[in-house]
């Protein structure tokens, strides 16, 4: 086999341009399927990211009637729902997949918030004293909130930085007074996610997909939301999973004890559901790989072109060479030795191809991210099982020419002029 592969490489390398010119194809369809392949795995990366975030593996669980979320802002308390209590909240942190759990009430695009002038049309929180280590946030300027704040009632605020922005307007947000529905809330603080993670918009659909449209978000005591809005309210949990992968089983066990502890009727119109965020990904995942199966089918397609010039150069190898098979056939060597040589040939020109183009493909890859702004994600599988594919291509179609060769007859061969 040693023999064979050196000679291999002796007759590519005797034929520099025309071996070359014959992985042309095979280097365009690997570097074809690769750049595609990691555009398809950069994509739903992104998509992941997108809608999940980068690390935090918070998943929401919301109270929902025939299976869509709850209203509470123009509906009524309903029936047969109880108060998730504090024994309840810590219980639910030791169900499968769940790390820690927080507590909130929320409104959103809300009305009736004011800075002296200026309306506010973001969301609001109550939130407890856990929702802020669940949801993975900091405060950048003030203070959080304090026990007391929550046991006594304290009409405080936190806002993020949005909001401090679009309430405030480049004044200190810490010690201003804003008015929720009429009450004077104290700012105290601002607050920030740890992860920087952003959604990325490349086009239209991506901004009304993934975008905060709105003017930022306000935290408040979730003792005080009585306050401001409805009295014994049926709260949301936040739950943050172990890891991304747990999501799925931390909402469906945190929900399926709520809907048996809080729910009075198991035939109850409301139900406490998780939203199932990696189910939405999977599913925008799937409709970006629709679309790019077909530009894969494309790169296939040049795979094949490319495996018909291997061909056709190993029967013109086989044309060049018939003295030298007529000879070693002459003096022994069997058609099985000869297969095998022509067949390793064929196969280390579509090899070195293959690697090639998986350079080209990890190249043209990056530069397409860098120049468009395309998410891309280097698959080392896809780089090895296209390498071997590529040998695979060789072997194929190597065959007929190997075969030819084997059955040459020495005496015709060595009359070959």
């Amino acid at each position: 086999m040693a023999e064979n592969i050196s000679l291999a490489f002796q007759g590519i390398w005797g034929h520099k341009l025309r071996s070359f010119l014959t992985m042309l194809g095979i280097i365009i369809g690997i570097a074809s399927l690769i750049t595609i392949v990691a555009t398809i795995n950069g994509t739903n990366q992104q998509i992941k990211e997108n809608l999940i975030g980068s690390g935090t593996n918070v998943i929401n669980v919301n109270l929902t009637q025939n299976g869509y979320v709850y209203d509470f802002s123009y509906s009524s308390i309903p029936d047969g729902v109880h108060a998730i209590t504090e024994e309840d909240r810590v219980y639910m942190e030791t169900l499968k997949g769940v790390d820690s759990v927080s507590l909130f009430r929320k409104r959103q695009w809300v009305d009736g918030v004011y800075y002296k002038d200026t309306s506010f049309n973001g969301n609001i929180y109550g939130t407890d004293a856990h929702f802020m280590q669940v949801n993975s946030m900091h405060i950048t300027d003030g203070r959080g909130f304090a026990e007391e704040d929550l046991y006594e009632h304290h009409k405080i605020a936190i806002v993020d930085a949005k909001a401090a922005s679009s309430l405030f307007a480049g004044n200190s947000a810490v010690g201003s007074i804003i008015e929720i529905k009429g009450e004077p809330f104290v700012v105290v603080g601002i607050c920030a996610p740890d992860t920087t993670s952003e959604p990325v918009i490349n086009n239209l659909q991506d901004y009304y997909m993934y975008m905060d449209t709105s003017s930022g978000t306000i935290y408040i005591p979730i003792s005080c939301w009585d306050i401001v809005y409805k009295y014994d309210e049926p709260q949301s949990v936040a739950i943050k999973a172990v890891n991304t992968d747990s999501m799925a089983t931390a909402g469906d066990s945190v929900s399926n004890y709520l809907n048996e502890r809080v729910i009075e009727n198991s035939e109850s119109p409301y139900q406490y559901k998780a939203e199932n965020l990696l189910e939405q990904a999977a599913a925008l995942q799937e409709l970006s790989n629709a679309t790019n199966s077909q530009l894969i089918w494309i790169a296939l397609i040049s795979l094949l072109v490319g495996g018909i010039g291997v061909m056709n150069i190993m029967l013109v190898s086989v044309t060049e060479r018939t003295k030298e098979i007529g000879l070693k056939i002459a003096i022994g060597a069997k058609q099985r030795r000869i297969r095998i040589q022509f067949l390793t040939e064929a196969a280390a020109l579509t090899s070195i191809g293959g690697v090639l183009g998986v350079i080209f493909g990890i190249g043209l890859s990056l530069l397409l991210s860098s120049v468009m702004g395309t998410p891309v994600s280097i698959s080392v599988p896809a780089c090895i099982v296209a390498v071997v594919f590529s040998m695979v291509i060789g072997i194929v179609f190597g065959l007929v020419p190997a075969i030819k060769a084997s059955k040459l007859n020495p005496i015709d061969a060595l009359r070959y002029e």
